[in-house]
């Protein structure tokens, strides 16, 4: 194997694997990502991603992830504009939803992939809070228009399952691929 890819332009991707030590390339994938409207479909998108950079890169294991957030039967991705945001932060406030993250691995014809869901509480939000977050920028590149390990923090309530899935990586789901692999972090 000669290196791990990171088929993802996420900083916050980024910094999780270089939290846990790995050593890795990130290489954006150019796959246009559909409108997701099923949790199961998250999946299929971080294969889509990883092979994507992996029929640029065969000899190399690519790592492809893609993550949701579902409310009330709805799937909300990242915001298209303000008043999406805006919309999207309204229909969190108060309310569980769950965060769902697919994760694949791919090197040539090989593949492996898994999800991981989160439940994730958030707290009353008013308008005020919302306009202000919204004015941030922060939301823009997160679905659901909230981060978690950002300004977003303060909506949190109570998270049940994985947090970093929350920030947009699942690392044990993603250990665990890597160990089944044969690739150890270790």
């Amino acid at each position: 194997m000669n290196r791990l890819i990171l088929a993802s332009a996420s900083p916050q991707r980024a910094a999780l694997l270089k939290q846990i030590g790995l050593d890795f390339q990130a290489i954006k994938s150019d796959y246009c990502e559909p409108i997701i409207h099923d949790a199961g479909q998250v999946e299929r998108v971080a294969l889509a991603k990883a092979r994507n950079v992996g029929a640029r890169f065969p000899d190399d294991l690519i790592l492809g992830a893609d993550t949701i957030v579902i409310c009330a039967g709805k799937v909300l991705g990242k915001p298209r504009d303000e008043r999406e945001a805006r919309e999207m932060l309204m229909s969190l406030s108060d309310k569980v939803h769950k965060v769902v993250t697919g994760v694949a691995l791919v090197q040539g014809t090989r593949e492996i992939s898994a999800r991981e869901e989160t439940l994730v509480w958030l707290r009353k939000i008013d308008e005020k809070e919302i306009n202000a977050y919204v004015n941030s920028g922060e939301p823009f590149d997160k679905a659901g228009s909230y981060a978690v390990q950002g300004k977003g923090a303060v909506f949190v309530k109570k998270v049940e399952g994985c947090f970093f899935n929350v920030v947009g990586l699942p690392l044990a789901r993603t250990v665990d691929l890597l160990n089944k692999w044969g690739f150890s972090i270790w």
